[in-house]
């Protein structure tokens, strides 16, 4: 993980440089304690190890991952939280405007994902502002990879496997950061390093 965050580092520096303010100093042993034991369930190394190096990022335009912002531990638990007490709520408006014969809101999900419209092992790890997120599935199908990466939308039923593991996942961002996948970009509302179009 150190690696991974060198490469992104040394993009941000030769191609959009004032983002590095936007990357908090690494979380602390004690506050990934306080992560886990928040939500309940112990995280992939990789990715606590990748928060020891830059505990998310401050709110700001410029986005880590096209258009989504690192979230730091304290967001990871409060969007969680968020989810965890919205759930009643969003079950019994699906219920009653889709399904009454339904025992709780269900999503459509890619192959290796549970239907559930969220799940408390769904771990959100970035934010885009509007509820929606990428995910680490600790709680998968057995067709599933336990810690795969998921893409949870707030609004849509839609949850798709966006990759393996949370390594593969960062593994890849770095690599297409390297071959011209990404660029720079000030937009106010989508700004940040965004896929080329």
């Amino acid at each position: 993980m150190k690696k991974a965050w060198q490469k992104i580092e040394s993009w941000i520096k030769n191609n959009h440089p004032v983002m590095f303010s936007t990357l908090n100093a690494g979380a602390t042993t004690q506050e990934l304690i306080e992560l886990e034991s928040a939500i309940g369930i112990n995280l992939p190394e990789d990715f606590k190890t990748f928060l020891s190096i830059h505990n998310g990022q401050i709110w700001t335009h410029l986005n880590l991952f096209n258009g989504d912002r690192l979230s730091s531990n304290e967001d990871i638990i409060r969007d969680w939280k968020n989810w965890k007490e919205a759930m009643p709520e969003i079950d019994a408006m699906v219920i009653e405007m889709f399904d009454k014969n339904a025992s709780k809101a269900r999503s459509s999900p890619a192959k290796g994902i549970k239907d559930d419209w969220w799940n408390p092992a769904w771990i959100p790890i970035t934010a885009d502002g509007s509820g929606d997120s990428f995910c680490i599935d600790l709680d998968p199908t057995s067709e599933g990879t336990n810690g795969q990466i998921i893409r949870m939308y707030h609004d849509d039923p839609s949850r798709e496997l966006i990759a393996p593991s949370f390594r593969s996942w960062i593994e890849t961002y770095t690599t297409d950061l390297e071959n011209g996948v990404y660029v720079p970009s000030d937009d106010i509302g989508w700004g940040g390093i965004i896929k080329q179009e």
